[in-house]
């Protein structure tokens, strides 16, 4: 006799249409041995290895020690330096500011900055010989120091370094500033780039904050390595580097002019 109890009877309805048909032995053994754990799908994009960083930072140094040599030996005329500079800044400013990963940015930062490195190094190994020599094995000195003391962890990136280290550049450029401004109605400024004490320890303040940045640079490669940062980011990696040697090799040039002198 069939059971009126509507409960009795809602829950076989569940049962029947929840449960389905009764799987069979091959399917209940093939549902035990699907894995229980699925990976995460790899993103769409290729992620940054240091080999990229690497292929493209002698890429884009290339473009730019060309670019030097090519405005030394054509002995550019000083107003296409300092218009190369300008240009070079602006370049610079906005692939700061938008973290550009455009390779045609920041090749054609490469290209402007070599033109004025190129002739800025030509007038000083015009006054001093050997001058330019000095400063790029000053220069690759630095570099390979820092990445000794990044490399074994001597000095370690931490917020508070950051901190420190950007008020202090921040700092430096402000009184690059006044100092600018003074040596309009004084000759020499506060004396922050002149061959005096006042100068030689304002231009071991600026290596070494250049020096800083490059430590950063290092961290920010390290960090997008290990997070699986795009293919293409390495780039701006490239460009901090850039920069930062950049801003290496003009100080060593002019702390190097301090202590050398003409033939």
């Amino acid at each position: 006799m069939e059971s009126k109890n509507p409960v009795f009877s809602r829950s076989r309805q569940q049962a029947a249409g929840w449960g389905g048909p009764t799987p069979s032995p091959d399917q209940l053994q093939n549902m035990y041995d699907a894995p229980s754990y699925a990976p995460p799908a790899r993103p769409a994009y290729r992620t940054m290895t240091l080999d990229d960083v690497v292929v493209r930072g002698f890429l884009t140094l290339g473009v730019l020690v060309l670019a030097a040599a090519a405005a030394w030996i054509l002995n550019v005329p000083p107003m296409v330096a300092i218009g190369a500079a300008i240009v070079a800044l602006i370049i610079g400013l906005v692939a700061s500011f938008t973290m550009s990963t455009n390779p045609a940015l920041i090749l054609g930062y490469a290209v402007f900055e070599g033109i004025f490195l190129g002739k800025i190094s030509a007038v000083f190994e015009g006054a001093i010989s050997g001058i330019v020599l000095q400063a790029v094995l000053g220069t690759a000195f630095a570099f390979g120091a820092v990445l000794t003391v990044y490399s074994l962890r001597i000095v370690r990136v931490t917020p508070k370094l950051v901190k420190f280290g950007i008020a202090a550049a921040i700092a430096a450029i402000g009184l690059l500033l006044v100092n600018l401004l003074v040596g309009l109605f004084n000759d020499g400024g506060l004396g922050l780039r002149t061959d005096s004490p006042i100068g030689w320890a304002f231009s071991i303040v600026m290596i070494l904050i250049g020096c800083f940045f490059l430590l950063l640079d290092f961290d920010a490669i390290e960090q997008g390595v290990k997070q699986g940062a795009p293919e293409k980011f390495a780039w701006q990696c490239v460009f901090g580097l850039t920069l930062s040697l950049v801003w290496i090799y003009l100080e060593v040039l002019r702390f190097v002019s301090y202590f050398s002198s003409s033939d």
